[in-house]
């Protein structure tokens, strides 16, 4: 009996350090998943601030938890669901499907350059409006879709090997792990300034003096976000809709792209994989404001004769 039960114990040992080893190996395979799609993570954090500015102090917190809470249901409701699925039974399928939230990237980064420059944003001078919550966090939450889906994807097809449990088990870490890392960080930016207002109403003078700069700094780092959010918006558009269209066989824009980067690398010594990157990133930019220009302008040209064609309708009915 006494023999049985140390086999028994033996066994129960031998299965938890096997499990210990295949949490470890899972937490690795999750690190190093995530770890590629950091570049997109980057790209979510400096978009996401956008979406709080204009609002009232007390909403800002509230309003990154709910857009973060969206962003949870976006990956475990939709993208993992779907790719999981894809994976199984038509891998070939999700090349087109996230070049199709590459083109979105790509249409509301032009849209926001256009709305700059066309002065779409101001409602008439001086005029302030408060933004509404409920379209600002449906607006965050459908560019976050595009942007977990990229990271999700790109973390997927980094353990194509693994077996389906385990492809889960490091997905959901990976989805966690960003969606803390990413709101957490927008979060800390949105909130500084309140920071910066409870230290400059502390006595020790050099403590109160950083408080005051960080409130007056704030202002424009939140511009400053805004501009790299939008840019974020074209160049991870463009780099899908250039990778994607590599992979579906249209090789020539990649390969100029992919060119101009390794001569950049090539011709700056040590600072190469910083300057291949860049050139990379302004070459996808470029990309992704000349795709989204034109679906921007095909959907101006759409929505004018539609309201041409009602606002005729409307002129031939007969009086009442």
């Amino acid at each position: 009996m006494s023999g049985g039960l140390a086999a028994l114990l033996d066994d129960v040992a031998v299965l938890a350090r096997t499990a210990a080893a295949s949490i470890d190996d899972v937490g690795l395979a999750a690190a190093k998943a995530g770890s590629k799609a950091a570049g997109v993570v980057i790209d979510d954090a400096a978009v996401t601030p956008q979406y709080v500015r204009g609002l009232a102090a007390e909403r800002e917190l509230p309003i990154v938890k709910r857009i973060a809470l969206g962003s949870l249901r976006n990956k475990f409701l939709i993208i993992l669901p779907v790719i999981l699925v894809l994976s199984e039974f038509l891998p070939w399928l999700l090349t087109p499907l996230l070049m199709l939230g590459g083109a979105y990237l790509c249409y509301e980064g032009a849209e926001k350059v256009w709305a700059k420059i066309a002065h779409h944003d101001a409602h008439g001078a001086g005029e302030e409006r408060q933004p509404d919550e409920k379209t600002l966090v449906s607006g965050a939450i459908r560019t976050d879709l595009i942007l977990s889906a990229e990271i999700m994807v790109i973390s997927l097809n980094e353990v194509a090997d693994e077996g389906f449990v385990s492809r889960l088990a490091i997905l959901v870490i990976v989805a966690l792990a960003m969606t803390v890392l990413v709101y957490g960080a927008v979060g800390l930016i949105v909130k500084m300034d309140d920071a910066g207002l409870r230290l400059a109403e502390l006595p020790r003078q050099r403590v109160a003096g950083f408080g005051r700069g960080l409130v007056r700094a704030m202002p424009r780092v939140l511009a400053v976000l805004t501009v790299v959010g939008t840019a974020a918006m074209l160049w991870v558009g463009g780099h899908i809709l250039l990778v994607g269209a590599d992979e579906l066989g249209l090789h020539h824009p990649y390969e100029v792209v992919h060119h101009l980067e390794e001569a950049a690398h090539d011709a700056t010594g040590a600072l190469g994989g910083l300057a291949g990157w860049l050139v990379n990133t302004a070459a996808s930019a470029v990309v992704g404001l000349i795709l989204g220009a034109l679906i921007v302008a095909v959907m101006s040209v759409t929505f004018h004769r539609g309201k041409s064609h009602d606002e005729a309708e409307k002129a031939h009915e007969p009086v009442q």
